[in-house]
């Protein structure tokens, strides 16, 4: 029982209680109790287990008592008993895009939809844009959404496998019989979405490895049990390949496994037009070759010297120059995490964050961060609390307070007042040149009107670059991976526009977004664009984004030179107030 596990449970009761028409008050008690829970900076799971929840605001007595029963036991009779009003299938309808608990709760009652499939049938018979609240149009988009569900279906986010992939690591690399372990795969290469984790291991007792692979806690179904190849599913359908293969095997199956395919085939050639051939466990001479057999390689570092490169990175396997960059010598340095100084775009309470502006320094100080910047939401972004002119003044001068307060007590750390400005339907902005002037920072995003052509968006985009107080564009392309498409947008344009200006262009490193996309961070860096790594945090918790922005940087090619927030507090701090 984790964490999320209890955070999850609460939010699926508010979603049921809203379907079955409780009171508002009861179903918002129990999707801000999930809030809590996944906030709160300590060990929610144990205090729940112990019995020890009282005096933690937004968790009153008869939450208590079911987080205790939840963590204590791994089940909640309460939610057994109210799950089993319903379909098994009602939760699929709460992942389409657009679809919200209202139209979910109009489709059950009024149609009796309780599945994707039905919700599909409806959409496309009529029935769902006869209803009031809906029409055609809404019709087409849940058609969308359902077909873009379908299309992502076995997909995942990096962000959302990582933890269970790093438990198993560890529990494999702990093993006895576990000589060397693994990720592979798009996992290791730190793609946006992995289909299956392929995860390898060097050991001279593979069936002692497998069955501890197959038989643990973790395996809800098990699809191939091999000697020396396991699959199994996990919680929430992801497939976990695992492969044994000797030690000496192993640098050339771990670089094979990792792929890329491009990038393998690629190594391949380079492999033959030396007289070698190279496969998933070895590299041997060529048939008919005068070739010697190479010694075995210690590890993959030992197989690109070999074949005359430079060692790769994982996260740079796509073919997409590395290859002739490492022959050359002229692989980027590329960034590490211990290079981030500090991070901006994150939000408080004052908006629709989760903690307080306080709290968000002491978890950035903990961190071993210089500085954090502050963006939250403008007055526009109405869904999201933003803030008006005068509750931004009001945050401004509660920053300043603060900053005095770490002075005073010599702690160097700064926090940095900054808003994330909308940028409106005509590229206008949500606050006034003045406004903006006095803050240290603006983050320029787009939240609505998203169906807007190409041409439209681009020159939207472009006239908020050009506004002399715009620090940076927030989550330039606005995607939700596996949830929502990119909205159409020329994103080479808004690179050179940003050339010209000096406007940063964010690197979102929440998993949902991993926005701007890693495939152009390389050709935006050779114009000179500087990039900042911001979480988007909306909870203390969500600074440890910042893992998975290092990750896509390093994807994307950028090295601390191309990173504002690898410089050290005062060099930013000059940084900005040149911008």
């Amino acid at each position: 029982m984790t964490r999320e596990d209890l955070a999850k449970t609460l939010e699926n009761i508010a979603q049921l209680l809203e379907l079955k028409g409780e009171n508002p008050f009861k179903v918002r008690a129990y999707r801000g109790g999930a809030e809590v829970v996944n906030s709160f900076a300590g060990d929610i799971v144990q205090k729940a287990k112990d019995d020890d929840l009282k005096g933690i605001k937004g968790i009153g007595d008869a939450l208590q008592q079911k987080l205790h029963e939840l963590a204590s036991t791994g089940k909640l009779e309460y939610y057994e008993n109210l799950k089993s009003e319903f379909p098994d299938t009602i939760f699929e309808l709460f992942s389409i895009q657009g679809l919200g608990p209202k139209k979910v709760k109009a489709v059950y009652e009024q149609l009796d939809v309780d599945s994707v499939v039905k919700l599909k049938e409806a959409a496309e018979s009529g029935a769902i844009a006869g209803l009031s609240g809906f029409g055609k149009k809404s019709a087409e988009k849940i058609l969308e959404a359902i077909e873009f569900r379908e299309t992502n279906a076995e997909r995942f986010r990096l962000g959302d496998v990582a933890d269970p992939v790093e438990m198993i690591l560890d529990a494999l690399k702990s093993h006895p019989d576990c000589l060397r372990c693994e990720a592979a795969g798009s996992y290791r290469r730190s793609k946006e979405t992995v289909h299956d984790i392929d995860i390898l291991v060097a050991t001279d007792k593979p069936e002692s490895i497998m069955r501890f692979f197959v038989d643990n806690d973790w395996t809800e179904s098990v699809l191939v049990d091999g000697g020396t190849k396991s699959s199994i599913r996990i919680a929430d359908g992801l497939q976990v390949d695992l492969r044994a293969v000797s030690n000496a095997e192993y640098a050339c199956a771990l670089a094979y496994f990792t792929g890329s395919k491009e990038h393998n085939v690629a190594m391949r050639g380079r492999a033959l037009s030396r007289g070698y051939t190279l496969n998933e466990y070895r590299l041997a001479p060529k048939e008919g070759s005068d070739r010697e057999a190479p010694d075995d390689f210690q590890d993959e570092s030992a197989l690109y010297e070999f074949l005359g490169l430079d060692f790769i990175p994982p996260e740079m396997r796509e073919n997409t120059g590395e290859i002739e960059a490492a022959e050359e010598g002229e692989l980027p340095k590329l960034i590490e995490r211990e290079n981030l100084r500090g991070t901006f775009h994150n939000h408080t309470t004052a908006s629709d964050g989760r903690n307080t502006l306080a709290e968000m320094g002491d978890a950035a100080i903990e961190l071993g961060l210089q500085y954090l910047g502050i963006a939250d939401h403008s007055k526009s972004s109405f869904q999201a609390n933003g803030l008006d002119e005068e509750r931004l003044r009001s945050q401004m001068a509660e920053i300043a307070d603060l900053n005095a307060k770490y002075t005073a007590d010599g702690v160097k750390f700064r926090i940095f007042s900054g808003s994330e400005v909308d940028i409106l339907r005509d590229g206008s902005l949500d606050f006034e040149d003045d406004l903006m002037a006095e803050l240290d920072y603006t983050v320029a995003s787009v939240h609505n009107a998203m169906t807007l052509s190409e041409s439209e968006m681009t020159k939207r985009i472009l006239s908020a670059v050009e506004n002399p107080h715009v620090t940076m564009l927030g989550h330039l392309t606005g995607r939700l991976l596996l949830k929502r498409d990119p909205y159409a947008v020329n994103v080479s344009e808004i690179i050179d526009a940003c050339v010209e200006t000096g406007t940063i262009i964010e690197l979102n490193c929440n998993p949902w977004r991993l926005d701007m996309d890693w495939r152009w961070w390389k050709h935006a860096t050779e114009q000179g664009v500087k990039c900042s790594i911001n979480p988007d945090a909306h909870r203390c918790s969500d600074l440890q984004f910042l893992h998975f922005g290092i990750q896509i940087a390093r994807k994307g090619w950028l090295t601390r030179e191309n990173v504002v927030n690898c410089l050290p507090l005062g060099e930013v701090e000059e940084l900005l107030e040149r911008a």
